[in-house]
Formats: structure tokens, C-alpha cells, sequence
């Protein structure tokens, strides 16, 4: 049942994608922000998904936050890698 767990940091990189487009689609020059916003977003949503989801692969609110910042992160790093490649 390990890949229950795996789903759901992915699901957490999906929603930081988008919670990283909200943030791009705002008005005013925020490019600077978005990895912060979805780092924060990934934090929050690790520490909610390890109390909603029984596979969840982090057990302590310490790990959840690791692990959700890490998958914030990622979405970023996800979106830069499509601009360098469409480059």
C-alpha cells in the first residue's frame, strides 16, 4: 500500500501547480513569490494530509511539512523545467 502514499505527495504537487498559476495569473509582477506560495501551500497540505489520509508517508507533523514543502517546491521546479525545454 505504499503507492497510496506516493499518490498523494503527487497530488499535492498537482494542487501546488496550480495554487502557482493562481498566483502567476494575479495582476501584479509576483513572479518573485510563487515558489514561496507553493512551498507554503505544500507545507500546509503535507500537515492535512497526514491527518486525512492513513497512507500518507509522513507520520509526525515535522516529516508532513518536509515532505509537503519538498512536493510545493517540485511543482515549481516542474514548471520551470517545461519553460526550459520549450526553449
Amino acid at each position: 500500500m505504499e503507492f497510496m502514499g506516493i499518490t498523494g505527495v503527487a497530488g499535492i504537487v498537482v494542487i501546488c501547480y496550480l495554487v502557482g498559476l493562481v498566483v502567476k495569473a494575479t495582476p501584479w509582477n509576483n513572479n518573485k513569490i510563487i515558489p514561496i506560495v507553493c512551498g507554503m501551500a505544500g507545507a500546509a497540505l503535507g500537515v492535512a494530509g497526514m491527518y486525512v489520509m492513513p497512507e500518507f508517508p509522513a507520520t509526525d507533523p515535522i516529516t508532513a511539512v518536509a515532505v509537503g514543502i519538498v512536493s510545493g517546491l517540485a511543482a515549481t521546479g516542474a514548471d520551470q523545467a517545461v519553460k526550459q525545454l520549450k526553449q
